[in-house]
Formats: structure tokens, sequence, C-alpha cells
């Protein structure tokens, strides 16, 4: 049904012909109407009265032919709860066309440092695991392994790492999150790729002792950074998820919970999520694909000075740093009209549900007595719309936005305001992250938090590598409607393939020496490659300009085959200077 546009008149005139008795449910408020209260160190949010005298205008009695009539004018100024904020029943002059600096001026998908680097499956996902990364947590893990079992320890290696990481990414594959280690390796009942990679003893070391950060020297630390036991590692891992994807116009910004209830100075306990108490991670994700773009962990009230104020405001502005273009959604825990006036500062839009404490509002837009059903009553400042939608008698949800310049109106049987509608289909970023990561997630049972949190990283790493993967190579089991899940089981295999070729001696089990055999005889039956031509299929780009290898459009050079466009006219290889 083709889209049209109402004056907010216009359609409350329509509305009053409706029978008062209706009572409808529409699932689609239903998600905008939910409650959004995120718990805070318990912190409580109470909610004004929202039952007053009503104040709306009367409507003269018109014929039943007649299908419009245009109500009272009600155009005015409404003050604020707190006074300092003018809102006006009418839309302000809206501009004929966005200024450039509001305009998306990066390019959504994969940046073109990813593009250069992933080559396969394995490669993708070791762009977020990084050698850097690497290096910290086999220095640390090496050092506590030698301070627990002295002597008996033998040093790990990058294998060894990528072999253990690749475990837990095909132990989620399988769905084994709350399945026993011991029964994955059994002979009967488990996976024989797990006997064939690595002993449970083994992989019950490395799970002991793996370490992100010098136990040592963490008491001083802590002092000043709760989060001091992965700190490192988890700041190099949060910098390098903006420099792989540029995210679409809309940015979801919201919170994810990691399920825990050991032991933790900043546990939280958050009952609007499945899991209720766990560690907090503030997340800014890309409305259509859920890319994690940049996340930060809370480590709960300040150690020294008084509480937090304007948390939300401070969270939202920290998440979209770097953005300019793009909208901000957010639920109404984060939205506010002082949020609004800062981001657009930054050249970015806003939009979400607000409370109804908030002391920006209008009294009068929060009025509920007499409203008929699925009527909406908007409110404007130069650069804010506010609106207040009915679905359900005595019931109403709040939107603003930064975005919206207008009272649009959709043409649906319930008449629900664009606003509304563009909420619900962009609000949804972070949370489908935790919908995704929980399907085929590596987390396994454990005391200690700063592994869970490694566990954590392991399963947004997959899936952003996994969205970088999907849209380079678009038609890659395109027909299938589990890619994702055939995506982890392959780079499971790739990460955990160079640690069973290396095996030495014969493992016990007939079908995990099978496997090994299968592994040994494909790495024998791939033939050897000449380092320049690695290097040629490693880059499969032009080495002038950004343009892709097609065969028809560019020439290879005679020594190390890399690509060169035919659009430009060389006389020698600028790689290696051959004629």
């Amino acid at each position: 049904m083709s889209s049209m546009r109402f004056i907010a008149e216009e359609a409350l005139s329509q509305l009053m012909y409706w029978g008062s008795d209706v009572e409808e449910a529409i699932s689609e408020t239903e998600d905008a109407s939910e409650p959004e209260d995120n718990v805070i160190d318990d912190c409580q949010f109470s909610h004004d009265d929202e039952d007053s005298e009503d104040e709306s205008a009367s409507v003269p009695s018109s014929n039943e032919n007649q299908e419009t009539q245009k109500l009272p004018s009600t155009e005015g100024t409404l003050t604020s709860k707190d006074g300092q904020i003018k809102w006006s029943t009418s839309p302000h002059q809206s501009q004929a066309r966005l200024s450039s600096s509001y305009v998306l001026k990066m390019t959504p998908g994969p940046t073109r440092f990813a593009l250069t680097r992933v080559d396969d499956i394995e490669s993708a996902f070791q762009l977020f695991i990084s050698p850097p990364i690497e290096k910290i947590i086999l220095d640390m893990t090496n050092l506590e392994g030698r301070h627990v079992f002295q002597e008996k320890w033998k040093p790990l290696d990058p294998s060894d790492l990528h072999a253990y990481i690749g475990i837990l990414v095909l132990a989620g594959v399988y769905r084994s999150k709350g399945e026993a280690t011991a029964s994955l390796w059994n002979e009967e009942y488990g996976r024989p790729i797990f006997r064939a990679t690595m002993s449970l003893e083994t992989f019950h070391r490395i799970s002991r002792v793996i370490r992100f950060d010098n136990r040592d020297t963490r008491a001083g630390r802590c002092e000043k950074d709760k989060l001091a036991a992965i700190r490192d590692v988890w700041d190099k891992w949060v910098k390098i998820l903006p420099l792989l994807y540029n995210p679409g116009p809309h940015v979801t910004v919201g919170e994810s919970l990691i399920p825990f209830r050991g032991c933790c100075p900043f546990r939280q306990h958050v009952s609007n999520k499945p899991a209720k108490y766990g560690i907090k991670i503030w997340a800014a994700c890309d409305a259509k694909s859920s890319y994690a773009w940049n996340m930060q962990v809370y480590t709960g009230k300040p150690l020294q000075g008084p509480p937090e104020k304007n948390q939300g405001m401070r969270v939202v502005l920290e998440m979209t740093e770097g953005l300019q273009g793009h909208n901000i959604t957010c639920d109404n825990f984060f939205t506010s009209y002082r949020l609004g006036v800062e981001l657009q500062k930054r050249k970015l839009t806003m939009l979400g549900t607000v409370r109804k404490n908030k002391p920006e509002l209008p009294s009068e837009i929060l009025k509920m007595q007499g409203r008929p059903l699925h009527s909406s009553k908007f409110t404007f400042t130069e650069n804010t719309t506010l609106v207040s939608y009915c679905p359900k008698r005595n019931k109403n949800i709040l939107v603003m936005s930064t975005m919206h310049k207008d009272a649009s109106l959709s043409t649906r049987e319930d008449m629900m305001p664009q606003m509304i509608l563009d909420y619900n289909s962009t609000k949804g970023g972070v949370d489908n992250l935790d919908k995704v990561t929980a399907t085929y997630s590596c987390q396994r049972k454990s005391t200690r938090w700063p592994l869970v949190v490694f566990y954590n990283i392991v399963d947004v790493s997959a899936y952003n590598a996994y969205v970088l993967w999907i849209e380079i190579n678009q038609h890659w089991n395109a027909s299938k409607l589990y890619r994702r899940r055939i995506f982890l089981e392959e780079l499971g295999k790739a990460l955990v393939t160079p640690k069973i070729q290396n095996q030495a001696r014969p493992a016990r089990s007939p079908a995990a020496a099978a496997v090994i055999a299968n592994v040994q005889v494909r790495a024998s039956d791939q033939p050897t490659m000449d380092p320049l031509d690695k290097c040629a299929k490693k880059r499969k780009r032009c080495q002038i300009c950004p343009s892709r290898d097609d065969s028809k459009t560019s020439t290879s050079c005679v020594r190390c085959k890399k690509f060169i466009c035919r659009k430009h006219t060389v006389t020698f290889c600028p790689s290696c200077g051959e004629y």
C-alpha cells in the first residue's frame, strides 16, 4: 500500500467517528510500548501519573457521510515541566534539503582495509583476534602455566591457541554450551575432531591457566581499574572493530548482558534480560547487519567520587564517537532532549522512546483522559519532534526524534505515526546481536569473569567475521538458510587443522585416528606454492587502483603474477620492476 502523508488534525478528525468501545491489540505497537527500563546500580525511576483532567477541544457534530472534518485550530505554545523548553503544536518550517554535513559520506559495508585482507574464512576471523592480542594471551598464559605446573608446563605457541579457540567455536556449532566437557571427548557419544585436536587433559590445562594480564601486578591496577584483568586485550580488540566495517545510515545503541553468576565486582542485575545476572556491555551496532561497531564494559559505580549523572547521554556520545551523518536509535534509558542537541552538534540525528518523567516534556502531551483510540499528538521545537500515540485505551507511547520534522502518519488502519514505524525497524541491532551470538555460543562454565569476557570476544568476533565474509562474498551458499552454521563449522575446522597436521603420535580412538589421517592426506595432496605465487593469490586487486581482478579488464605481471587494470598504461610492474 502506497504511503500517504496526513496532517495530525485531519487524522484526529477521522478518528473521532470511530466507536469509543473499540479495543484492539496491536502486535507492532506492543514492541514500541514494552518496558525498556534498565537497572543500573539499584537506581529507581518513577513515572508521573498519567491521569489528569481532559483539556482536549470539543468536536462539533457532523454528517455520517462526511469523511473528514477539521478540528478547531489548536496551534499554540506548550511549556515543558521544567519551564525551560517551549514546544509548538505546529511544525516549524522544514528545510527543502538536508545540509551536506548530515549526509552519510562513508560507504556502508567492509572497509578497504578489510577487503584487501579477507582471503578466506580464517583470515576474516583473525582480523579481530589479531597477532598483538594473541601475543598478550600467549605470554600471560605461559607465565601462569610455569607458575602453576612449573617444569611440567609445555609452552603454548600460536597453533595451540588457535586450536583451543577452534574447539570452542566447534563446541558452539554443535550446540554444546551446556554439555559437560568430558562428554565432548567421549569415544561413544563425543565428536572425533575434539580427540584428534588435543586431549581432554590438555584442554583443561589451558582453560585453567589462560590469562590476559600479569597476576602478580594485578592488585595495584585493580585499585584504579576494575577491568584490569583483561583491559589490554579488551582495548586492543575494541579499537579493531570500527576499522573493518562502516555502519549504514542507522546505528542502534543499547545494552548487552553476558550471563554470569560468579564473583565479579561489577556484576549487574537486569530484569528485562533473559539471563537476569551478568556482565553488562554497552554496544553500538549497525541496525541492519547487527555488526558490533563499538563496545564498552560497564564496571559499576566509580570507585571514588559521587555517582555518575546523565549516564545514558555519556554512553551514547562515547559509543558514537567518529560517526557523522548517521541516525542513532536508542531506548528510553538513553533518550533525552539534551542528548538530541548534543548529537546534532556532531551532525547526528536521534530517534528513541522517552520516559514520561522527563522534565523536558510538556504535561499536556501526557494526558490520556478522553483521547480517542489510535490518536496522535505532535509537538515541535526547531530541531526536535515529539509524538504521543495512543495504541490502547489509557495507554500512550512517547517517541522523540531529531530526524523527523513533520506530523507524518501511516496509511495503516491504526494510523501509527511514521516515527514509531521507523523506530520499530531500527531498534533491534543490539538485541539481534545477543540472539545470534547466543545461538552458537562458545561459552563454557567458568567461575572466572575474565574468561567469560574472552568467550564473548570470540563469539562477537566470529559473528563480525561472518558479516564481513557474507558482504564480500554475497553468493557464498546463498541458497542455504543456515549459512552462519556452515561458516562457523568451517572456521573451527580451519583453526584446528594446523594442530591436527602436526600430531606426532597416533590417536587411540579409531575415529580420531581416521580424522587425523584424512587431514594429513589432504595437506599432502595440496601442491606447494612459490612465495611469489602465494602473494599473487592473496592479493586480488589492482596495484594502482582499488579495482577488482577481472580477466577482461586486467593484465598480470609475467614475473610476480600481480594484476594491473588495462586502463593504466605502465611499462614496468610497480611491485617487482619487471618490464
